[in-house]
């Protein structure tokens, strides 16, 4: 799969609804407060993030594709979010993101990482104490999802007690999920149903 190229026409109308029915269950999943700092793990060209930017007092989008980010900073440009910024990043590949927020958030993007233990360790060091971690993605699936991208080599979907276990693992406390979105993509004339959990967990002090 190529995102720099899937760019340009990523903004569809159902990835656009998708995307605020996701900000509003982020929001809804935990408490935010407008001091917050936040960052968008994987943000594509900020769908989600442009939903839930009066609710912080900064973001910063990241994501590994430079198609993408080009795409989200002209949109930062048109509509002055000033206290959104993005960044051209591989946060497991390069480690020099020298920042802590208060809660990261991905969407629709751990199932296309490999190393899931290693990105969840990752998103542990960056937050800040009584940080929130919330993930949505895809349960588990048989990979229909993707079966129109021959391609793709991530995950097909997650099964939730499995990655509560490596989120526990990780330091994390107060794990939560729960199933709050179904729908279905056509793929080659059929009809594929998929759904999307959110999970939310917690860096306490220890």
């Amino acid at each position: 799969m190529s995102f720099d190229e899937s760019a340009k026409n990523w903004d569809t109308d159902k990835r656009i609804a998708r995307a605020k029915i996701i900000a509003n269950e982020i929001s809804n999943s935990i408490d935010i407060s407008k001091d917050c700092s936040a960052m968008e793990f994987g943000c594509g060209t900020g769908l989600v993030s442009f939903n839930l930017y009066s609710k912080f007092k900064s973001i910063t989008l990241v994501d590994s594709s430079k198609g993408m980010i080009d795409i989200l900073n002209s949109k930062i440009d048109k509509n002055e979010m000033e206290n959104m910024s993005a960044l051209h990043l591989d946060i497991l590949k390069e480690k020099y993101l020298d920042l802590k927020f208060d809660v990261i958030y991905s969407s629709m993007v751990l199932h296309h990482i490999h190393d899931t233990k290693g990105i969840i360790k990752e998103f542990y060091k960056l937050l800040n104490k009584d940080g929130y971690l919330c993930i949505v993605d895809l349960n588990e699936e048989d990979g229909s999802f993707h079966r129109e991208y021959p391609d793709f080599d991530g995950h097909n979907g997650f099964n939730q007690e499995k990655l509560k276990s490596i989120l526990c693992d990780s330091g994390f406390d107060d794990v939560e999920s729960n199933t709050f979105f179904y729908d279905k993509k056509i793929i080659e004339d059929q009809k594929v149903d998929y759904s999307l959990f959110i999970m939310k967990a917690r860096k306490l002090p220890k």
